[in-house]
């Protein structure tokens, strides 16, 4: 997964050339030969965009990591073959992911984060002029610290007192915590089959572990595949158009925007309350589709995410 691998006219040989940084377009006997990400998203279904560059590429003890430069959207991180975040449009998940938890509690001052080693969520919630402390327990140091060298715009973030970041499995973290919180963030990469995380997607998982540490009152969200109710969220740079979080409000969209002038430091780039309220509205054909759907995420009928993505070299005339 996450291979470095030459094409010639687009056609995959199968080398591997982990750890070569491609470096725009040049010409390279009568071929164009320029850089891309190809993705697939579903059987039959791919998608690919140029690259300027790729800026890393390794393994570490439980997965694989990719930074990309691309053309379209900026430096792009990428695990286990799957795109995770890119520059030009990660506020929209992290905003809409943080701030309606956050809102909708009276008082959020203790949050742990299961996961976000990019740091993007923990920059989100560190914005709240109620957050006390703020834990971010991610299982893959090596992914965290590679995250807070790279991605600028979250260094302030790591530099918080406000943040404790523990390394550990969220999972045995929780469990060996006699702490409480407010929030809890689920924070994740994609269940993918043989990877660390898919089975704090479960059903027990939520009810053993997640809900003892959760305050009176507390909140716990998270991305989804498929639950209670689900938000749109237009993003570029996932494949189907789409991310979806469980989101519900009975807070209207003047008083959601109150909150946010008295409680978050900034602006927001993307989630006020009209653009809450509006996501949070589903199409026919989603609300069927949820209504129809009777599959419980378990250990032992986890579903995973279909394939992965390659970064290659494309010669072109």
């Amino acid at each position: 997964m996450g291979e470095i691998s030459s094409c010639s006219n687009g056609i995959n040989n199968g080398n591997n050339i982990n750890g070569v940084h491609g470096n725009g377009n040049s010409i390279v006997g009568g071929y164009r030969k320029s850089c891309w990400y190809e993705e697939e998203i579903e059987e039959n279904l791919r998608w690919c965009f140029a690259l300027n560059s790729i800026l890393h590429t390794g393994s570490t003890q439980y997965q694989e990591i990719q930074l990309l430069d691309t053309k379209p959207f900026g430096k792009a991180l990428v695990i286990d073959g799957k795109l995770q975040s890119a520059e030009i449009d990660e506020f929209i998940y992290h905003e809409s992911l943080v701030h309606p938890a956050l809102l909708h509690h009276p008082n959020p001052k203790a949050i742990f984060i299961m996961g976000g080693g990019e740091g993007s969520t923990a920059r989100e919630l560190l914005r709240h002029n109620t957050v006390v402390k703020v834990v971010m327990c991610d299982i893959d140091e090596e992914v965290v610290d590679f995250c807070k060298s790279y991605l600028v715009v979250n260094r302030e973030a790591f530099c918080d007192p406000r943040l404790e970041l523990i390394i550990n499995d969220a999972r045995a973290e929780l469990e060996g915590r006699d702490e409480s919180y407010d929030v809890i963030v689920g924070d994740l990469a994609d269940p993918i089959a043989g990877g660390p995380c898919y089975k704090l997607y479960t059903k027990s998982f939520y009810e053993s572990v997640v809900k003892p540490r959760l305050n009176q009152g507390g909140i716990f969200v998270t991305q989804m595949l498929c639950l209670i109710q689900r938000t749109f969220l237009p993003m570029l740079t996932f494949g189907d158009g789409s991310w979806h979080l469980i989101l519900h409000s009975a807070v209207s969209a003047d008083e959601l925007d109150l909150r946010m002038k008295q409680r978050i430091k900034g602006e927001n780039s993307y989630l006020d309350g009209k653009t809450f309220t509006s996501n949070s509205t589903l199409s026919k054909a989603v609300r069927k589709s949820l209504d129809n759907e009777t599959h419980v995420y378990t250990e032992k009928s986890a579903r995973f995410i279909y394939g992965h993505g390659t970064a290659y070299k494309h010669n072109q005339d």
